[in-house]
Formats: C-alpha cells, structure tokens, sequence
C-alpha cells in the first residue's frame, strides 16, 4: 500500500483542541496534567492570535492531523526559542515524520529571527528515545537540572544554533 503525502499547515483551527489531544495522548508519554497544558497552549493562540507568543506547524496524511510542534520567542531574550511539544500520534511514529516537522518548525523559527532553539524533556527511562532523537537532529544536550520535575526526575536542556544562511 501506497504511503499518501504529508502535507504541513501553520494555520489553528478550533478542531485542533481536539487533534492535540488526541496526538499526546496516543504517544503514551504524558501525565493527564501535561496534556491539559498542551491544550492550554492551543487555547490562548486561539484567544490572543500572535500575541499569545505560541506558533503552531500541523503534519496531516489523508486529511488527519497526525503531529504538531508548537514553539515560539523566549520573553526577554532577542532571538532564543523554546519548542514547547513535538508530538507524533502513536499510530504514525517511526516514518520519520519527526524529523519532517522538526526540520520545518526550524526554518519556520529561522524565519522569524530565531538564533537558537530550547528543548527540555525529562531524564526518565522512558524518555530516551525522545532524548535520542533531539541528538539526531543535531541538537546539543546543554546541561542536566537535578530532581527538576520531582525526585530521580531530571529536567535535560538541549540546545541547538539555526544558521541563518540555511
């Protein structure tokens, strides 16, 4: 069977409440919490647009949304950005979708002045192959806050400088 082809959008729609939570929650890897704070995100660029801060890429396949990242500026610096979420659904994971929107989120940020990009994740087992992959997108592991999210539960920082020649 024929892969169809993954198209990529930036525009929210209110139905993407409902496609974020869906993609989180296939993956396995969040605490109810934590995706409630993933819709949040979607919430307030619904409410206040640009403003909000958060900017949102969007991968569908056949009229599916089937990932998002969502980043935006870090308050008080000139050109650092945080990527708040990269999420594949569950069902799709593997294809390298991933790196399909890592890649394009990228440029979307390059575009609009970043110099760097922030990513934090968590220093449990299970997010190794998350850790993983920010290596293979070239991205540097800066530095390990202890106990962070709770006991044994480290905050890992990677960092990664976008060329603006790319």
């Amino acid at each position: 069977m024929k892969t169809s082809p993954i198209t990529f959008r930036t525009d929210l729609r209110k139905e993407d409440r409902a496609n974020v939570r869906e993609i989180v929650t296939s993956t396995g890897f969040f605490h109810p919490y934590e995706i409630d704070i993933a819709i949040e995100l979607v919430d307030e660029r619904l409410a206040k647009g640009e403003a909000s801060g958060y900017f949102f890429l969007f991968a569908e396949e056949n009229g599916r949304t089937v990932g998002y990242t969502a980043f935006g500026p870090i308050a008080c610096t000139q050109a650092s950005y945080d990527l708040f979420w990269i999420a594949v659904h569950g069902d799709c994971r593997g294809k390298g979708l991933g790196k399909m929107l890592m890649a394009r989120s990228e440029e979307i940020m390059r575009k609009m002045g970043a110099l760097r990009v922030y990513i934090e994740t968590s220093s449990r087992e299970l997010y190794v192959p998350t850790r993983s992959f920010y290596l293979a997108c070239d991205y540097r592991q800066e530095t390990i806050l202890e106990d962070f999210y709770g006991p044994g539960d480290d905050k890992v920082i990677f960092v990664k400088a976008l060329s603006q020649t790319a």
